[in-house]
């Protein structure tokens, strides 16, 4: 255990782990009570197309795809405001369209990426300064909104109650946007577009299990979400294999293990 931590690239994937845990547990608890699962795997795949235009222009990932994400996420949260559409199918058509970009993008570039492969599947020894620098700005972000959490909370569970008493909710929508946008794109690195849904829902939805109230959910979730990811990053260095899928087969295992014990006990 002590050995990695003498390991720089180690020092800067479990930094990076404790911040991606962090976030997506704490921005996943509104994903999953406001029944928006399917938001985190539509806002990934339109990384990958900010992923894929940053390697056909080849500049750094990060800063082209945190900026595509954040239009898709507006887009997304403007079209499902202004139509008749549900989110799913919303989310549905700017999925595919960032998909399909990010296909294009790659093969114009016409030769092989390790950023895309990356990013894709996540990767620990691909860590850089960045990757460590961006979530911890977006950790003080939201230390900086967080007494927008209850009003946020507030209008998760009862959104026409909240809307009557004048939170300016819609505001709101678009402010959680792009906070998640940002979110998933900081995290793909450790985790991966492939998974970054998964580990968005995952810690919330074991909290939800065994919290009753929307704090305790919170709490909760994000000790889930950072031991998970720490446990995970570990086991995967010494298994040698990838970091991303580690991590969520040791939430998904847990979930599993709090849902039979919350059947037999109930």
């Amino acid at each position: 255990m002590f050995e990695i931590l003498t390991l720089p690239f180690m020092q800067r994937a479990l930094i990076a782990g404790i911040f991606v845990g962090f976030l997506s547990s704490y921005y996943g608890v509104f994903i999953v009570q406001r029944g928006l699962g399917f938001l985190g795997s539509g806002l990934a795949h339109a990384a990958f197309g900010g992923v894929a235009l940053s390697v056909l222009l080849d500049q750094e990932p990060l800063w082209i795809a945190v900026p595509f994400t954040i239009i898709v996420a507006l887009g997304i949260t403007y079209v499902k405001d202004k139509t008749s559409l549900g989110g799913d199918t919303t989310i549905g058509i700017f999925f595919a369209v960032s998909m399909a970009l990010g296909i294009i993008f790659i093969f114009l570039k016409r030769q092989y990426s390790s950023d895309a492969f990356n990013y894709l599947f996540g990767s620990i020894l691909s860590v850089t300064l960045a990757d460590i620098i961006v979530p911890g700005i977006l950790i003080l972000v939201t230390i900086i909104f967080a007494p927008f959490w209850k009003r946020w909370a507030y209008s998760t569970f009862d959104r026409e109650l909240a809307e009557a008493d004048r939170i300016p909710v819609r505001l709101d929508d678009y402010l959680l946007s792009v906070l998640i946008a940002v979110t998933i794109v900081v995290s793909i690195k450790v985790v991966g577009i492939v998974l970054i849904a998964a580990f968005l829902v995952i810690p919330p939805a074991t909290s939800r299990l065994i919290n009753k109230s929307f704090s305790k959910m919170t709490f909760t979730s994000l000790v889930i979400g950072v031991l998970t990811a720490l446990v995970g990053l570990w086991i995967s260095y010494y298994l040698d294999v990838p970091s991303g899928a580690t991590i969520i087969l040791i939430q998904a295992s847990l979930f599993f293990i709090v849902m039979i014990i919350k059947s037999i006990v109930h």
